[in-house]
């Protein structure tokens, strides 16, 4: 069906699945960050209910550093503020591709009704192109 389409609507049609691929990366990444997110809130939680003088200890890669109180609230605090401005950058993101991919949508839509309306318009169809 697709090699009936004018080469601007095969056009506009693979933006579109480019837009689709787009829109699923960002919704990936949005919710690793979400997680990421809520995971960094969980352990702030925690840290908010234990002394500041509990052994603590961190992981770096596949071991385990004790770390003070202050410096890890700090860093949580620094992770946590970092996610949610990354969060926010990926609604917007999302949003973003959206609006792009229903503007293209719409475009598309109206190049190929405008296209079947039939009538008296020779363009490129190629030879045969009128007949039903």
């Amino acid at each position: 069906m697709q090699g009936n389409l004018p080469p601007e609507a095969q056009e506009k049609i693979e933006e579109l699945q480019d837009l689709q691929e787009t829109a699923q990366q960002v919704a990936q990444q949005k919710q690793q960050a979400e997680t990421q997110l809520q995971e960094s809130k969980t352990a702030l939680e925690t840290l908010d209910g234990i002394e500041g003088e509990t052994q603590m200890y961190r992981e770096v890669g596949e071991l385990l550093i004790e770390t003070e109180y202050d410096g890890a609230y700090e860093d949580l605090e620094e992770k946590v503020d970092s996610l949610e401005v990354r969060v926010e950058t990926l609604d917007k993101q999302e949003e973003r591709v959206r609006d792009q991919f229903e503007s293209l949508q719409d475009e598309l839509q109206q190049m190929l009704q405008g296209g079947a309306g039939g009538g008296p318009m020779g363009g490129p169809g190629g030879p045969g192109a009128g007949g039903a």
